[in-house]
């Protein structure tokens, strides 16, 4: 499959589909779900909070809606998912009437070796019936705390790597190297764009990481070199189809979650392009997609 010539075929037709509904008033269609003759997709496609960091919560359930996707990666940002237990209850019960789940919160940060405060974090995922916390910036000596919480809550934690900027994880074969012989259900958020700026091959950090891969923060570059050069995913050159192959290929079982940084004010034409471009993607591989 040409990833790029499909994405221009594609995006030719959903332009003039777009133009149409733009003109009618309708919704845009080629924001819904692609569908496939073959099996349901294997890739689970969800949503990043952080892509709607300047909107607020009422105004992300409403982007969700627009183009078919109920699985949110929710973040403490605005009113997304508040750390106070009753404004997270007044959150949990807007998603829930929406039809919105939760698989992860993050990214969550670990300043301190301390069970206060990281008790306080696990209580806050617990309270949502969240599974993952992608955590943000765990040092090395405060992991064996984290992992005691790990095993008293059923957490699991997958480290955020934040690139050549950050001294500590920079690649996720990084935070490999030091959780290997930990709780299993310690591991891995392999964001795209940070993994290729750390000059890791993405497609075979997925295959190392396997069973501890828990998240996956999907983004694309025009430079591997510079990270203000993302755009919309598809734009770019991050090997999408290749890391779709891999997931598969390594039974992966969490969510591919967008998170688009550029563009906070007017974020959804690049939102809608880079969804109906995975999808795109997954169709052409032989499978439905479904929000």
């Amino acid at each position: 499959m040409n990833d790029k010539l499909s994405r221009r075929n594609f995006f030719q037709s959903g332009a003039l589909i777009a133009a149409a509904c733009a003109a009618s008033g309708a919704a845009p269609i080629f924001a819904e779900p692609s569908h496939a003759s073959g099996k349901p997709s294997p890739i689970q496609l969800g949503i990043a909070s952080y892509t709607f960091r300047n909107f607020t919560r009422a105004q992300t359930i409403g982007f969700l809606k627009q183009f078919m996707i109920s699985e949110l990666n929710a973040k403490d940002v605005k009113d997304h998912l508040p750390t106070d237990a009753q404004e997270e209850a007044k959150a949990l019960a807007d998603y829930a009437a929406a039809g919105i789940k939760l698989h992860a919160a993050g990214a969550i940060y670990f300043p301190k070796d301390d069970d206060a405060d990281i008790r306080s974090k696990f209580e806050y995922c617990k309270r949502a019936g969240i599974g993952v916390i992608v955590a943000g910036d765990p040092t090395p000596q405060t992991l064996p705390r984290v992992e005691k919480f790990v095993q008293e809550y059923d957490i699991r934690i997958a480290i955020h790597n934040h690139g050549p900027e950050d001294k500590v994880w920079p690649s996720p074969l990084d935070i490999l190297k030091l959780v290997k012989n930990m709780d299993p259900r310690i591991g891995c958020c392999i964001d795209v764009g940070h993994t290729v700026r750390a000059g890791t091959d993405v497609v075979e950090a997925i295959h190392e990481v396997g069973p501890r891969l828990f998240n996956v923060h999907m983004k694309d570059l025009t430079s591997f070199e510079s990270k203000e050069s993302q755009v919309a995913v598809g734009d770019g050159i991050m090997p999408v189809r290749e890391m779709f192959d891999a997931l598969i290929a390594t039974r992966y079982k969490g969510f591919v979650d967008l998170e688009y940084e550029v563009h906070g004010d007017d974020p959804m034409p690049g939102v809608i392009a880079s969804v109906a471009y995975m999808r795109g993607v997954l169709a052409g591989m032989g499978y439905l997609t479904k929000a």
